[in-house]
């Protein structure tokens, strides 16, 4: 393999397909014209000697390698746009500044929106966004790297001051052809515990919160891990085995069809999503801002 930097664009273009699903969706939002952003991919695959995307007539797919080099691009384009961002803080001088931190599965499916709306009302604030799991956002606000993080972990240090923003549940998601979507009784806690799962990272709020429910139980060493939903959803989609997902992270696919749901009797997985950040209590400047935004927002949809 030739070790050179890949073009941003065409990493651009590989998270794309995982987000929107199709080559054509993926080109329209990188701004490129379909025909190149084929070309890009494919010499993207020459240059790391692997297929990347799956082509089909209904759209495009991530090959389960191109899913791994997708969860990487995206920490990629992240410090990139966070690089675009410090140059244009220091072109302008800009006083104002706001960093924030996101687990994964905020910045995938809710982030965006936020911080969309913030910009909006606030053109003159210089956003730096860092993508991480609720483990590492924690330890970053605890040391003054990032004003305010949002994080879906169970719970919180007792030092910092924290909102619930947002709920969300996790799910037991499987492909159509897996053995459980052809049961007609729930799954049990025990079952569903002693059976190798696809999983997060330690560290990220959804292992924290799927470790915690199942702390009794005799526990199957986890038949996979990886650093991001969508890496896991894509591998369930392959047929590699059950996984324990947001309902942020699969709603269109179980919608589809594409994946299956299984209930498992008395098992809660409901939970929240918080923003946190360190004293004072009362959050000032464009992190208070934008949390309230935040929270205004989760009251309107609520409504």
């Amino acid at each position: 393999m030739t070790r050179r930097w890949p073009e941003i664009t065409v990493l651009e273009l590989l998270v794309g397909i995982d987000d929107h699903g199709s080559l054509s969706a993926a080109s329209r939002v990188a701004g490129m014209a379909q025909p190149n952003a084929s070309r890009a991919i494919k010499q993207l695959e020459r240059q790391f000697e692997m297929s990347l995307v799956q082509r089909k007539p209904t759209g495009s797919t991530l090959t389960p390698q191109g899913t791994v080099i997708a969860h990487w691009a995206r920490k990629v384009l992240a410090d990139a746009l966070q690089l675009l961002d410090v140059a244009e803080g220091l072109r302008t001088e800009r006083a104002a500044e706001l960093t924030v931190s996101a687990s994964n599965t905020v910045a995938e499916h809710l982030i965006p929106g936020w911080l969309g709306q913030f910009r909006s009302l606030n053109p003159d604030v210089t956003i730096h966004l860092q993508v991480r799991n609720s483990t590492q956002v924690i330890e970053g606000v605890l040391d003054g790297t990032c004003d305010v993080g949002f994080v879906e972990s169970p719970t919180v240090p007792r030092t910092l001051h924290s909102l619930t923003v947002a709920r969300d549940r996790l799910v037991v998601v499987v492909h159509p052809n897996h053995l459980w979507a052809r049961r007609r009784k729930p799954l049990t806690i025990a079952e569903l515990a002693t059976t190798p799962l696809v999983v997060r990272e330690p560290g990220s709020g959804t292992r924290t919160t799927l470790d915690l429910a199942l702390q009794d139980y005799t526990r199957a060493a986890p038949l996979l891990e990886l650093g991001s939903a969508a890496a896991i959803r894509t591998s369930v989609l392959a047929g590699v085995g059950p996984a324990v997902l947001s309902t942020l992270a699969v709603s269109e696919q179980v919608r589809s069809g594409e994946l299956r749901v299984i209930e498992v009797a008395g098992l809660d997985l409901d939970r929240v999503l918080r923003a946190v950040w360190k004293p004072p209590r009362q959050l000032e400047g464009p992190a208070g801002d934008l949390v309230r935004l935040v929270r205004r927002t989760a009251n309107e949809r609520s409504e």
